[in-house]
């Protein structure tokens, strides 16, 4: 199995390269360097000959989203996939399958949400989410597209927890505002195996939702996280104080999406981690 793979640097493609190699598999390093390459160029080194491709790349949300950052954000996601969308068109020997990656801040905070769901937020990541599944979907008629919805992913390696760990392991942590907002989120391990699984499976195309199938909420998952660790969670972080950390980027730690995977569960994929205290416990313990 050949596989052309973008973010293998990140959290999750340094985990996803992981398993591919330890399956035998041969992954081509797209890097951030290769989209500056003539479409040619990019063609023949990646897309040609592939039986996988996989997207992956994107500037991290969570950071401030200064007017610049906000672009950075947008073109990060928007160019590279239509780059790679534009080299499966022009290859000889397509790829079979397109995976390509999402988030499920495309969906509002109010609804839960399937793949059927058509309840979109309002906002600036829903906008560059929808534009970003647009440059993926331009290569349905030509190889299996699977947009991936991705929830928090949580590992002990990078992510949200990277982040997070450090002021719960020493009794700062607390809930962000009033913690009610959906936290969906999947294990890494579940993940990489859904991925694969969805590789395997050519009966799953289209929207797919990468979330574990019990949604948690921000209080719940501030409790588990301190309790694992044996710290106290009483702080609360202010939603202004997020707001003048990150500005409008605050809006993915104050609002939720409380998201199902149900094409995952229907095409028979087993999560191992399906809650919020089994994947934590797992990473920590």
């Amino acid at each position: 199995m050949i596989v052309a793979l973008s973010g293998s640097t990140g959290f999750v493609g340094q985990a996803l390269m992981k398993k591919m190699v330890e399956l035998g598999w041969t992954v081509r390093n797209i890097n951030r360097g290769s989209f500056a390459m003539s479409d040619q160029e990019f063609l023949e080194q990646y897309a040609e000959g592939a039986d996988v491709v996989i997207n992956l790349a994107g500037a991290p949300v969570s950071k401030k989203w200064t007017p610049a950052y906000k672009n950075e954000i947008y073109e990060s996601r928007i160019n590279t996939t239509r780059k790679i969308s534009e080299s499966i068109f022009r290859a000889i020997k397509k790829p079979s399958v397109f995976i390509s990656t999402s988030a499920i801040g495309i969906y509002d905070s109010v609804h839960t949400h399937t793949e059927s769901s058509q309840s979109f937020a309002n906002s600036f990541l829903a906008s560059v989410c929808h534009n970003w599944e647009l440059e993926a979907l331009k290569s349905e008629n030509i190889s299996r597209v699977v947009i991936l919805r991705l929830g928090v992913v949580l590992g002990e390696d990078g992510g949200a927890l990277q982040k997070m760990h450090f002021p719960f392991s020493i009794g700062a942590g607390g809930k962000l505002g009033n913690g009610e907002q959906a936290v969906s989120f999947i294990h890494i391990s579940d993940l990489v195996d859904s991925i694969i699984f969805t590789i395997e499976n050519t009966s799953v195309r289209g929207i797919v939702n990468a979330v574990a199938p019990v949604p948690s909420c921000n209080a719940e998952f501030t409790d588990k996280l301190g309790k694992v660790l044996g710290q106290p969670t009483w702080l609360t972080v202010p939603g202004f104080a997020l707001k003048m950390i990150y500005g409008e980027g605050a809006q993915v730690l104050l609002e939720g999406q409380k998201v199902l995977p149900e094409k995952l569960l229907q095409a028979g994929f087993t999560f191992k981690y399906p809650t919020i205290q089994n994947a934590l416990v797992q990473i920590y313990r």
